[in-house]
């Protein structure tokens, strides 16, 4: 049987490892399952048994599964084809992207005032918010799932209180505006100030053509992108820059040309950035 690679296409951290396969595999190599994860689809608790922390990535092979997005990506390189090998330098790369300071996952969510608040409980925040409450409720009321109860518990009481902010059940949500104030300008930190420190003046971290970290990476950036209103490559760049209010730094600019050429950031973000 082939690996499986369980994703979702307005999933972050998927895009890596697709990015990846895309890369380094031929078609139709790595098997996929989609996990609707708007429609909290991840909550289900026969994916729960897949995978306890109910996140995607997440890929099985050879009767082993594999849990996060370091560990998915870390597999595919080393089984591909050609297989590729990573510096220790690169590693330390993986690591710091997915610090929780620079987390793409809460960029998305973040609301740093009023009017952002408005706008967010009306568009995609407030329905993925809603649509995971609904599916931890559903789940958690089922006895037959009572091996996940805990889980439920503390995905409830973590998920519910950000949906009480977009439904303004909350009153005062000037705590959450300032975390996501400090989230916002540790984004931008890393963006004009980390991430120009380990690109290379050309092509890709790994050299000519991408390799482990440049998975990460881009499909970092691409969502802040996408989170700054981006929609497709054309306008990719020009939404950082009106978002962060700065012209971002050349290299960076450099760095996302190259991916933004390529057939398989074409692929991935066929439908729209993510």
């Amino acid at each position: 049987m082939s690996p499986t690679l369980y994703t979702f296409g307005g999933s972050v951290w998927s895009a890596a490892p697709e990015l990846a396969i895309a890369e380094l595999y031929p078609a139709n190599t790595i098997a996929t399952k989609t996990v609707n994860l708007v429609n909290g689809e991840n909550f289900d608790p026969s994916f729960i048994d897949v995978n306890p922390s109910a996140t995607l990535p997440t890929l099985t092979a050879n009767g082993k599964s594999y849990l996060s997005t370091t560990d998915v990506i870390s597999y595919l390189v080393a089984n591909a084809p050609k297989p590729l090998s990573t510096p220790i330098s690169h590693k330390a790369i993986i690591k710091q992207v997915h610090e929780g300071q620079y987390d793409p996952n809460f960029a998305l969510l973040l609301v740093r005032d009023d009017a952002e608040l408005v706008a967010k409980a009306g568009a995609l925040p407030k329905t993925f918010v809603e649509n995971r409450q609904a599916a931890l409720v559903k789940h958690s009321q089922n006895p037959a799932n009572s091996r996940h109860a805990v889980f439920y518990a503390e995905k409830l009481a973590e998920n519910g209180a950000l949906l009480d902010i977009y439904t303004g059940t909350n009153k005062d949500p000037s705590i959450f505006y300032a975390q996501s104030q400090e989230h916002f300008a540790n984004v931008r930190s890393y963006l004009y100030t980390t991430l120009p420190t380990v690109l290379p003046a050309d092509g890709f971290i790994a050299g000519a053509t991408p390799g482990e970290a440049d998975f990460h990476v881009v499909a970092w950036l691409t969502r802040i992108s996408a989170t700054s209103g981006a929609i497709s490559a054309t306008d990719a760049l020009a939404a950082l820059e009106k978002s962060f209010g700065e012209p971002l730094p050349e290299i960076v600019r450099k760095y996302a040309r190259s991916w933004i050429v390529r057939d398989s950031w074409k692929k991935v973000y066929a439908e729209g950035l993510h």
